[in-house]
């Protein structure tokens, strides 16, 4: 039963998180760009890194914090395989700007492997 509650709770997560990340992905290297000066050589350079940085990280922060508030402990191989999944399907999706249509399976499969790798971890007591 644990591993059912874990699966889903897993897909609850991974699904919001993936919205998340992939608006601010594509949302704040706009914002980077509207904020640099126009035309000067570097600029815009720490704001564009910061957006990477930003929309990369955020995937580990809310995938813990999203179970831990549903009260699942040890999910460390959700955050770690999350992120480098993240890295890949995320950058897929927003590199290569791909349609609507498939942005939502892949948004979508990221959820579901978020619940196939919190019902495979162990539960933590």
């Amino acid at each position: 039963m644990t591993k059912t509650v874990r699966w889903v709770k897993g897909t609850l997560v991974s699904g919001p998180a993936a919205v998340v990340c992939y608006w601010m992905w594509t949302s704040l290297p706009e914002w980077a760009d509207n904020t640099a000066d126009g035309g000067a050589m570097g600029s815009g350079l720490l704001e564009g890194m910061l957006a990477s940085v930003v929309g990369l990280l955020t995937m580990p922060l809310l995938l813990w914090a999203g179970m831990r508030l549903l009260g699942e402990k040890g999910n460390h191989l959700l955050v770690l395989l999350g992120v480098v999944a993240w890295w890949l399907i995320g950058a897929h999706v927003v590199e290569d700007a791909v349609g609507a249509g498939a942005t939502a399976l892949y948004l979508s499969l990221f959820a579901v492997l978020g619940g196939v790798l919190a019902g495979v971890q162990p539960r933590v007591e």
